[in-house]
């Protein structure tokens, strides 16, 4: 089918009307986190969805440069950029309001993404004269699948184009069955094709289904790289660029599980050198954000190679301020740090490092 786009404001407004009348499932996503919430309402510009998460995830995870949505939508998952525009109220209930995104679209070049883990479900079909047989599940889309006999060649009994009837229970409360079409057999595999499209009733929560699962699949395998002492490059480690050996040792005592952690002087030396070592992340720590303060951070910034990843963290400094600086000077994060590190904060991190171990780390800009 090749790739999907609605760039109209008539056709991206149509679409996210229709995920918001079926409370649809959605995906938002940054480079490093992600969150699942659900469609609520559009409104104006925005449209609303479910708080899942609390106000410092919104504040600091959302709140990215490059934030998408994805979610599904009949036999296609669409994806597009939207931004953080603060907090609503949808039927009494706090929300999050985010931009409408100005283009949706869907890359999969197949027409529809292939579920391969299905899990063991027991598929019953029919032949032209009403004959029926039993196979497995070997994958599933939204408009079609694939069954594997167990005993009997599927070759000498179906061809392409024959018309069959098909019945595959995913679950309790989800079953596709109804008519298809043949598209292919060989051996004891064969594939169809669900012909005519699935009713609404079936398709939405199949195609929920699928989504979830290719969802699970993107999770796994950004999960692969290590977050331990050698998910790093050379060097590797993570270095804190401070000189508050205080903050080094709550870091210490926090970020337990991750590569090492050392302290280098925010100077220009001590960090050019620290940067040579090919660092995991480098983590510069603003206790202010004066004019000289800025000026210091932003000559310190300079002399980090494009590719390496590093972050903000503030300690008594003023949110806005820090995430503004941050966006300046394309940190991959900025966070203000209150006595104790949150849970989210070492879920940032793990974020960024796996990120960073895929090798897709975006080049930086010079400042």
């Amino acid at each position: 089918m090749g790739q999907f786009i609605a760039s109209t404001v008539e056709e991206v407004r149509g679409i996210l009307d229709l995920a918001c009348a079926h409370r649809e499932l959605m995906i938002l996503v940054t480079p490093y986190l992600r969150f699942e919430t659900n469609f609520l309402q559009v409104e104006g510009e925005a449209f609303h969805v479910r708080v899942t998460m609390g106000a410092e995830e919104a504040m600091y995870g959302l709140r990215s440069g490059d934030l998408r949505c994805r979610f599904p939508f009949a036999t296609r998952f669409l994806e597009g950029r939207t931004r953080l525009l603060g907090f609503g109220m949808v039927e009494g209930r706090r929300s999050l309001r985010l931009e409408i995104p100005k283009v949706l679209q869907d890359d999969e070049l197949r027409g529809a993404y292939r579920a391969e883990r299905v899990g063991r479900v027991e598929v019953t079909f029919s032949t032209p004269r009403f004959e029926l047989h039993s196979g497995l599940l070997t994958n599933l889309s939204t408009t079609g699948a694939q069954i594997h006999a167990a005993q009997e060649d599927l070759e000498a009994i179906f061809r392409a184009g024959d018309p069959m009837t098909v019945t595959i229970p995913l679950t309790a409360e989800l079953k596709v069955n109804g008519p298809a079409l043949v598209r292919w057999a060989k051996g004891r595999s064969l594939g169809l094709e669900f012909r005519p499209i699935l009713p609404e009733h079936v398709l939405t929560p199949l195609s929920r289904w699928i989504f979830q699962r290719r969802e699970e699949e993107r999770d796994r395998a950004q999960g692969m790289a290590p977050l331990g002492p050698t998910a790093s490059r050379e060097g590797g480690g993570l270095v804190l660029v401070s000189g508050s050996g205080e903050l080094e040792g709550v870091l210490r005592e926090y970020l337990v599980g991750l590569p090492p952690l050392r302290r280098v002087l925010p100077t220009l030396a001590a960090v050019k050198e620290a940067a040579m070592g090919h660092p995991a992340l480098l983590i510069f720590h603003l206790p202010g954000l004066n004019l000289d303060a800025r000026k210091r951070l932003r000559a310190l910034v300079e002399m980090i190679p494009p590719h390496q990843p590093f972050i903000f963290v503030g300690t008594g400094v003023e949110v806005s301020a820090l995430m503004e600086l941050g966006t300046e000077l394309k940190a991959a994060a900025a966070y203000v740090l209150g006595p104790q590190p949150s849970p989210f904060f070492l879920r940032l991190l793990q974020g960024i490092l796996r990120r960073h171990a895929e090798g897709v780390q975006a080049p930086r800009e010079p400042a």
